[in-house]
């Protein structure tokens, strides 16, 4: 068995140059840079993110999430060979369920979007959850940037199902896509307020054959509720539509209206609003996330954990005591 040998890291120019140019290959090598957790790879992705941000920026960022079973996989891959016939080159970033124990993922997007995975405008990268919040990936912001860089203008995020953290998604997209089911009556119920008021745009997938009559009533009913929640900042009126994705029925419906969002914020000055919006929150979420692997990453802290743990279950301190030892702690190693 012959030994197996990784492939050497090129350098921060490299990889730069590579990307700008719209090397495919070495922006998926890039990306694996991005999201590892080698102190040497985040020096190196930190330099590539710097040198590539001025050539981002520039595509239409779109978040789709929906029920499971609602047929995200195959709506996307419906709507993306769609774009392509528009003379736009795509880009999907799948979050795949990470497994609790090996914190792998599935990585199945490409076996189910098999034709357009297969076209040379599109770019499809799973990317695991992990333990991120609201099912995105945790570098999915820095790959996003090296595919407009590497020239995709229109960027898909899909999220592994509708939870109540789907703000995440929606704190990096400029349009909010919620795919639903017929039979809204039960489901009105079970969806949270919160991603309804993110929703932009409701699409009522798998409308076709016996399920049409009840995927206009769904909209109906939808169209009704979202006329409940005040307009949003952007001026946009979320509106309802049924496609079918199997059948291509309605897709250039959901790109017609995802153009007319576009046009009215550009206009109206929110889209660089929140954009300028969305940069600030990432430095803060990247604060965020520093501060936890550096207070984590403690081999004192780590210890100090493990013992107050024991006491804890032992009735010997109480959780809110522990967490404040820790903290005092932590404060004070600066």
């Amino acid at each position: 068995m012959k030994n197996y040998k990784p492939k050497s890291r090129l350098t921060s120019t490299a990889y730069i140059e590579g990307v700008l140019k719209g090397n495919r290959v070495l922006l998926s090598r890039a990306i694996t840079i991005i999201e590892s957790s080698l102190e040497s790879d985040k020096i190196l992705a930190k330099e590539i993110i710097q040198a590539i941000l001025p050539f981002s920026g520039k595509s239409i960022r779109i978040g789709i999430t929906g029920v499971p079973g609602v047929g995200k996989s195959t709506f996307i891959e419906s709507f993306g060979k769609y774009l392509i016939t528009k003379g736009k080159r795509v880009a999907i970033l799948s979050i795949d369920p990470s497994s609790q124990r090996s914190k792998g993922s599935i990585l199945g997007d490409k076996t189910r979007m098999e034709e357009l995975a297969n076209m040379r405008e599109a770019y499809i990268r799973p990317s695991a959850s992990g333990d991120t919040l609201g099912g995105v990936a945790n570098k999915t912001g820095e790959t996003m940037l090296l595919c407009e860089a590497n020239g995709y203008d229109v960027v898909l995020i899909e999220t592994v199902g509708v939870g109540q953290s789907e703000t995440a998604v929606h704190g990096m997209t400029d349009f909010f896509l919620l795919l639903m089911l017929s039979g809204a009556g039960d489901e009105l119920q079970g969806i949270k307020k919160g991603i309804m008021e993110m929703a932009d745009m409701v699409v009522i997938n798998k409308a076709d054959g016996d399920n049409i009559r009840m995927s206009e009533m769904a909209r109906l009913q939808y169209q009704n509720a979202l006329h409940i929640f005040p307009l949003s900042e952007s001026g946009w009126s979320p509106v309802v539509s049924t496609a079918s994705a199997i059948k291509n029925i309605g897709i250039d419906t959901v790109w017609g209206e995802v153009s007319k969002y576009k046009k009215l914020v550009d206009e109206n000055g929110y889209f660089e609003k929140n954009r300028n919006h969305q940069q600030i929150q990432w430095m803060y979420n990247n604060i965020n996330e520093e501060l936890k692997n550096l207070f984590y990453g403690s081999a004192t802290i780590k210890e100090h954990l493990s013992v107050l743990e024991k006491k804890i279950v032992t009735a010997k301190i109480s959780p809110v005591k522990a967490a404040e030892i820790m903290l005092e702690e932590f404060k004070s190693s600066f």
